[in-house]
């Protein structure tokens, strides 16, 4: 009798990569401490800065060197009343390309009373061909502060590299006390350099990022404006109803993140992780 040979379907799902880190902060006598801990499959997390008793950084870490066709990472953070904590990655995340199933990426963010979160992952670095589906989630309480930046390259400039098909669904839903006062679906589907090239979308730009910061009033927006002839790329920020929202688009990675750096540096949020400035 013959052995059954496996079916490619099952071939491709059994070498798939799966990752979920679940991490809860709580503030104690002006520190904040890890008070819950969970990693699984290819996520890790990491904390740098132990010894800095006013905010924890916590640093994301993928063991399969990147995300692909079929792989599924979920991250899901909670800052309990009063903590501080400051969240990036260990590297940029590198999502290849799929003949198949997409790639999927889930984060939820939730900041009690009077806790502070930056959520300051490095960029998204996406390869022709990719199919990625990300939904990022936030709660926060009606005092807590949010500074949240992402990023997204499309292909490396510097090695010739060019997305020129592929899908991106992106999909954001802020809530303050329960309400919600941020809601923004990206979808680039089809020939994405074509979509890139239009003057209305980023204007032959391949790096674009938003930058989400609440509690926040004009006075967030007039410092970035302050700054503007030092930008490389473009650069819009707006503030209204406590929300503030910059949007910024570049030739290349490089760019956005000197632009980047320099938004995050005029809003005056908490010290950048050291990755960022390595």
């Amino acid at each position: 009798m013959l052995a059954r040979t496996p079916a490619d379907s099952e071939i491709f799902a059994g070498n798939r990569a799966i990752g979920r880190v679940t991490l809860a902060v709580a503030a104690h006598d002006g520190e904040t401490r890890r008070r819950k801990v969970h990693e699984a499959g290819a996520l890790r997390v990491r904390f740098p800065n132990a010894a800095d008793k006013a905010v924890l950084e916590a640093v994301i870490v993928n063991t399969a060197g990147g995300m692909a066709g079929g792989d599924r990472f979920d991250i899901d953070v909670a800052v309990e009343a009063g903590a501080r904590l400051t969240v990036t990655t260990a590297a940029a995340e590198k999502v290849y390309r799929s003949l198949g199933p997409g790639t999927e990426v889930s984060v939820k963010l939730d900041v009690g009373s009077g806790g502070a979160l930056a959520w300051l992952p490095q960029e998204t670095i996406l390869f022709d061909r990719v199919r990625l589906r990300r939904m990022i989630d936030v709660d926060l309480a009606h005092d807590a502060d949010l500074i949240l930046a992402e990023a997204v390259v499309f292909g490396r400039s510097a090695m010739g590299e060019t997305v020129l098909q592929g899908h991106l669904f992106d999909h954001w839903r802020v809530r303050v006390g329960g309400a919600l006062v941020f809601a923004e679906t990206l979808r680039l589907d089809g020939f994405v350099a074509q979509h890139l090239a239009q003057r209305a979308v980023a204007s032959e730009g391949v790096a674009i990022a938003s930058v989400i910061k609440v509690p926040a009033d004009e006075s967030g927006a007039a410092a970035v404006r302050d700054i503007a002839k030092d930008f490389v790329g473009e650069v819009g920020v707006s503030a209204w109803n406590n929300l503030l929202v910059a949007r910024l688009v570049a030739r290349d990675g490089a760019a956005l993140h000197r632009d980047l750096v320099g938004v995050l540096t005029a809003l005056h949020t908490t010290p950048l992780p050291r990755l960022w400035l390595n």
